[in-house]
């Protein structure tokens, strides 16, 4: 209904009126790109890892995995090879039925253990443990192996994300740095299928993550850091036990989880922080084709959504510091995301068939002076990427500018349209989450963490 009124205004209003909520929109984007850019001014110069004065911690990793046969190889081969490894890896196999129990058997040499129970440590990798679960989903089978680890940090992986060589020792020194610090994210790289398709998806999504874990880095200075990425993420085990888990009812539970983190901090006055590493890097297996992008945004935004009225009560709320009175009022306001974005690109549609737009018309003066903005940002972006989490990042300048050209048009329109329908998820409840290939990495060698600047580059 919303939309449908605010849309109508370009029927009954001339000029600058009826255009004046894809303006309001275009002014709170460029707000937000504002704040990133004075937040993330240190980030010039190199940033020093902090020393790991306090005593060593010790780092397990969990790899929930469901019907994951084909992937799983490369995500332990990956996590064979750290220059730290892991004290202890657990697969949390979440009631597969395709060859994941053949694959543990017979190529990591593991004994099949009772449905609920953990096996003793495979014969020919010392510290890797199988947990057979009955199938109840991501959020029940990180529980159910947390409870199970008796190391200091857990590092949830998703089974179609592959670390680079030097990732847990990043994060095990991020951690020994800070006792404060419970639950923190590294820099994610997204890999679709190598076709036509998923290059292109691979190529907008690359510049997407980037100045995502820039606005990342962007709260963690104002201590306001909520989404910590599940397919990679690190948490203080007894921290996350402490306020239960991960929730089964939520649709993204590593959003809701640093949300309950936060909330019981306050409380208890614990003074928990989060944080992303920028030396500790990953790459995660992405959508390539329009329906699996439009089910994963949909998922992202519903849940977000969940997770926004749930602690609704944060919201405005002084006692949270700046989370409270910046980061959750932003939220907030980008609940109406699509809602706004969706209108500014129907309202420019408008004017153009209606032959209403033209090059002195103030609608296009406003269009124009956000792109050179976008375009500014998406510069400043790369650059700062390379210098903080990729020094020998291949992504492009030119390559970057023609993505802030063409992304208005098509690729933000896809994830307005995602959000959309992640609206109606949340309104019916719905709880599905669809089936997504994993077609990006299963063909990726082990190595050093790569990055895509172009379309058509071989995402191998």
């Amino acid at each position: 209904m919303l939309w449908l009124l605010l849309f109508a205004r370009a029927f009954v209003l001339d000029g600058v009126f009826a255009w004046s909520i894809g303006i309001a929109y275009v002014g709170y984007d460029t707000a937000l790109l504002l704040f990133v850019f004075w937040q993330t001014l240190g980030l010039r110069k190199a940033v020093p890892a902090r020393p790991a004065n306090g005593a060593p911690v010790s780092l397990g990793v969990i790899v929930a995995a469901h019907n994951e046969a084909g992937i799983l190889p490369v995500t332990l081969a990956a996590l064979f090879a750290q220059s730290e490894p892991p004290d202890r890896i657990i697969i949390a196999d979440d009631g597969s039925t395709d060859g994941t129990a053949a694959l543990l058997e017979g190529s990591f040499g593991l004994i099949s253990p009772e449905i609920g129970a953990m096996s003793a440590c495979s014969t020919r990798y010392s510290t890797l443990q199988w947990l057979r679960l009955p199938h109840g989903g991501k959020p029940a089978a990180l529980n159910s192996a947390i409870v199970l680890t008796d190391t200091d940090m857990v590092l949830t992986v998703d089974a179609d994300t592959l670390l680079d060589s030097d990732a847990i020792a990043a994060m095990r020194n991020a951690f020994a740095a800070d006792p404060t610090l419970v639950a923190a994210t590294g820099i994610l790289t997204p890999v679709c299928a190598a076709t036509t398709g998923g290059r292109i998806f691979q190529w907008f999504q690359t510049y997407e993550y980037i100045r995502n874990f820039l606005s990342r880095y962007a709260w963690m200075q104002v201590n306001s850091l909520l989404l910590i990425s599940g397919a990679f993420a690190a948490f203080r085990r007894t921290a996350v036990i402490e306020v239960g888990g991960f929730d089964p009812a939520c649709l993204v539970e590593d959003y809701e989880l640093i949300h309950r983190l936060r909330r019981y901090s306050v409380r208890e006055g614990r003074g928990w922080t989060t944080s992303v590493v920028g030396a500790s890097r990953a790459l995660t297996d992405a959508p390539g084709s329009t329906g699996a992008f439009l089910r994963q945004r949909r998922r992202w935004f519903g849940g977000f959504l969940q997770t926004q009225y749930w602690y609704r009560d944060m919201v405005g709320n002084g006692a949270y510091g700046w989370l409270g009175l910046l980061m959750l009022p932003v939220k907030a306001a980008d609940t109406l995301q699509p809602i706004y974005g969706l209108t500014a690109f129907g309202l420019l549609a408008v004017y153009a068939v209606t032959g209403r737009f033209s090059l002195v018309n103030p609608v296009a003066g406003v269009i124009g002076l956000k792109i050179l903005i976008d375009f500014a940002f998406h510069l400043w972006s790369i650059h700062l990427y390379r210098r903080w989490a990729a020094p020998s990042a291949s992504v492009s300048f030119g390559s970057g500018l023609l993505a802030a050209l063409l992304e208005p048009f098509s690729f933000q329109l896809l994830r307005h349209l995602g959000a959309a329908w992640g609206w109606v998820m949340f309104l019916t409840g719905e709880r599905t989450w669809g089936v997504q290939q994993r077609l990006g990495l299963v063909a990726v060698p082990h190595g050093p963490t790569r990055h895509v600047d172009e379309p058509g580059r071989d995402p191998s």
